[in-house]
């Protein structure tokens, strides 16, 4: 680069991982402007690094009354309708050549950080290029012909990387680049050859060339993603075995669990377990995401997946992402089996199991005797947090993991248990892979479950159990102080009609950052969740809502006189906690003011409202786990949404999406519409970056889908890609270290 560039044009670039001629020619335009076109101001966001095509209003140089900077330079650009200002500084003689250039009338391409100054939009710290003044062969380049528009810094604007970029095309014929796609996709759909497209992506003649070498690019990116995807997948197939536990017959622990349900399964639930049962019958390790809707039964569906093993002599694990969800599960899965939640064979001869439940809190005599048990074999179902993760926890017949809300868990953390091994082979004494059965109660739009979990099979859940009341959906402003006193005066009504009310707030206390140690590292839902939030002069003038503080608030409410109020956070003990949601479920403390780590999993059926204060702090489907608490009885229930967020900003409209949308398949797909999807790959499992360049699985699901097929096919045909050099030498390019692991561990 140093040779191609010259150092210091290198060094810049390499400041944005620019480090080779094929990473730069990687680096796209964001849009094409053509010679005259102005940018529309109105489009700019406060904060970002903008480039824009603009023409001088006026432009002057004064000195600082200070002397530091000793001069600064003050314009006004326009679009034609509306007009920014620009702020430049530095010495008095500097400052005054770039006035003269900028005459009024005169067409620039500015770049600087847009900013907001006395309520106007402004340009701060930019560098400017007067089209005028281009040399010939730049001019030529640029008139009557797209304008191609970079990511750019401060240092390393729009037109200095054009620049760069023009500088390596012109030094490399079609031999130097590698053709990933098979010639059979170019044909198929009527693609461009990878030189072709660099070429008209980065230099393009006319609109029509920087579209078709954007498909072209779009594609393959596509097809590199999901033919790793699918590599990967097979690679695992090939590389383990599980044990094949049969499909239970009519005399099995399962089907003695079908018979003591008080209610039917959903078709949904029928459909999927019927799926589960197959794979489960079988040595290839099943690998299975569980999508569902808040409500919607995956826990039976667990449920009868774990008995399948169970009831053949196997063990399994349910891996819960706090302490009070792992004592949930354990209370609903033993009332969900009633009798049969017992060790060994009950009078009559009735078979059981033992639901056993290991955490960080289970006393050490009883951790002891539980340990025993398991590395013995005892056929039971064992539910706990990371403490299941621990080298001491011996389960020799482990024959399924499940894994519950499978985005609170590091990649590392959900692998750890699944790669010691599950059941021993006693002929052969190889370790064989556990089934693995993954459940989330966030729904993943299709494109994105594709994308970022397209080594899994899906299954889905998309109908709702019989009997759950209907949630209506509020949003208050916090000015609106006579609405918020109206909702602790509902909140009685509902406490004094048998119900039970949740506040949740962002933070613990007022005074410090609120860092819930139950709550998830925000890396593991940067996917689908985007914590918006005030402007900071209003984040600034009212504390957010914290737990200490609200609990007290509440206790001294005149509408709330003689109601119990509880506080839960994750930094109570175990024994505290089973406490606070004992007092809460009988009502003993009807009111319970609480962090995120009651988002999941908590299930108290006479729960029917639900507050959430500072809602803006929480993505979409934050928002929409907490609503999930409440309406899973038969007691109709509100969610009451407070906010401080500014009308027409993000925030607002992830607000108003989610007062809108209650289905949860829908509000994933408004999310993913809302905002970009960020990195697929990277943060929101590995913790590093892994951008999409140009796919976006908002929009290009069909492409997408496309991709699949043509990688299933080619992998079918070629599992090493011995044939496909350029193909593989694209996936190892595109994905580092970090993300191929995350790959083999998903």
């Amino acid at each position: 680069m140093d040779r191609l560039l010259g150092k210091a044009t290198a060094a810049q670039l390499a400041k944005q991982g620019l480090n080779t001629p094929r990473a730069l020619l990687r680096l796209y335009p964001r849009r094409y402007d053509m010679w005259g076109d102005l940018t529309d101001l109105r489009t700019l966001k406060d904060g970002e690094q903008a480039t824009i095509q603009a023409q001088v209003v006026r432009a002057a140089s004064r000195r600082t009354r200070g002397g530091r900077p000793p001069a600064l330079l003050e314009a006004t650009v326009t679009d034609g309708s509306s007009n920014m200002d620009l702020v430049m500084f530095g010495n008095h003689g500097q400052m005054r050549q770039r006035a003269e250039k900028l005459a009024p009338g005169t067409t620039v391409l500015l770049h600087g950080r847009v900013g907001l100054h006395h309520g106007r939009k402004q340009l701060a710290g930019s560098r400017f290029q007067v089209l005028d003044e281009l040399d010939d062969a730049e001019r030529e380049a640029l008139l009557a012909r797209p304008m191609p528009i970079y990511p750019a810094t401060e240092s390393m604007p729009s037109w200095m990387v054009s620049r760069a970029v023009r500088t390596i095309l012109e030094q490399i014929g079609p031999e130097d680049v590698p053709e990933p796609l098979p010639e059979q996709v170019l044909a198929a759909e009527g693609l461009i050859d990878a030189y072709t497209a660099y070429k008209w992506v980065h230099a393009p003649e006319e609109a029509a060339q920087w579209r078709a070498a954007r498909r072209r690019l779009r594609h393959e990116e596509a097809l590199v993603l999901q033919t790793a995807l699918v590599q990967r997948r097979l690679q695992h197939a090939a590389e383990h075995t599980s044990v094949a536990w049969p499909v239970p017959g009519s005399d099995s622990l399962l089907a003695d669990l079908d018979a003591a349900l008080p209610y039917s399964l959903t078709a949904g639930q029928t459909r999927v377990g019927a799926q589960i049962a197959d794979a489960l019958d079988s040595t290839a390790p099943m690998q299975l995401l569980l999508q569902g809707d808040v409500g919607s039964g995956k826990t039976l569906v667990a449920l009868r997946a774990m008995l399948q093993v169970v009831g053949a002599g196997g063990q399994a694990a349910l891996l819960a992402p706090t302490e009070i969800l792992a004592a949930q599960h354990r209370a609903s899965l033993e009332a969900l089996l009633g009798p049969l939640a017992r060790a060994g064979m009950l009078d009559g001869g009735q078979r059981a199991t033992r639901v056993r439940l290991l955490t960080g809190s289970t006393p050490p005599a009883q951790r002891r005797q539980l340990l025993a048990d398991l590395a013995g074999g005892e056929p039971s179902i064992l539910v706990g947090t990371h403490a299941l993760l621990s080298q001491t926890v011996q389960i020799p017949r482990l024959g399924l993991i499940v894994v519950d809300e499978q985005h609170r868990f590091g990649v590392a953390q959900r692998d750890a248990l699944r790669e010691r091994g599950g059941v021993t082979d006693p002929t052969t004494l190889a370790q064989r892979t556990p089934h693995l059965l993954v459940m989330t109660a966030t729904p993943i739009p299709r494109t994105i479950a594709m994308t970022v979990f397209g080594d899994l099979d899906t299954a889905v859940l998309d109908e709702l159990p019989a009997g759950r009341s209907p949630i209506t959906t509020r949003l208050v402003p916090w000015e609106r102080e006579s609405w918020v006193e109206r909702i602790w005066r509902r909140a009685a009504e509902e406490v004094a009609a048998g119900g039970r009310v949740y506040v949740v707030c962002p933070r613990i206390d007022a005074n410090d950052a609120g860092a819930d140690p139950e709550e998830p590292d925000p890396q593991a839902t940067a996917l689908l969740d985007e914590a918006g939030g005030l402007p900071p002069e209003e984040a600034a003038a009212r504390p957010l809502a914290a737990v200490v503080d609200w609990a007290q608030r509440l206790a001294d409410e005149p509408a709330l006189a003689g109601v119990g109020i509880g506080a839960l956070t994750g930094r109570m003990t175990a024994a505290e906690k089973d406490t606070v949601m004992a007092d809460f479920a009988s009502g003993r403390t009807p009111v319970l003011v609480s962090t995120t780590v009651v988002e999941v999993g908590v299930d108290v059926p006479e729960a029917s409202m639900m507050v959430i204060l500072d809602a803006d702090r929480f993505g979409l489907s934050q928002l929409h786990q907490l609503r999930g608490r409440v309406g899973r009885g038969e007691r109709e229930s509100v969610c009451v949404a407070v906010t401080g967020v500014q009308v027409g900003s993000p925030a607002y409209h992830r607000l108003k999406a989610f007062g809108d949308i209650t289905d949860g398949f829908r509000l994933a797909e408004a999310d993913l519409e809302l905002r970009s999807e960020g990195n697929v790959l990277g943060a929101a499992q590995s913790g590093r970056r892994s951008d999409l360049d140009l796919l976006r699985v908002s929009r290009d699901g069909a492409l997408i889908a496309r991709a699949r097929a043509q990688a299933e096919a080619v992998i079918a045909a070629d599992p090493t890609l011995a044939e496909h050099r350029d193909l593989a030498a694209a996936i190892a390019d595109r994905l580092d270290e970090e993300a191929g692991a995350y790959l083999e561990r998903s």
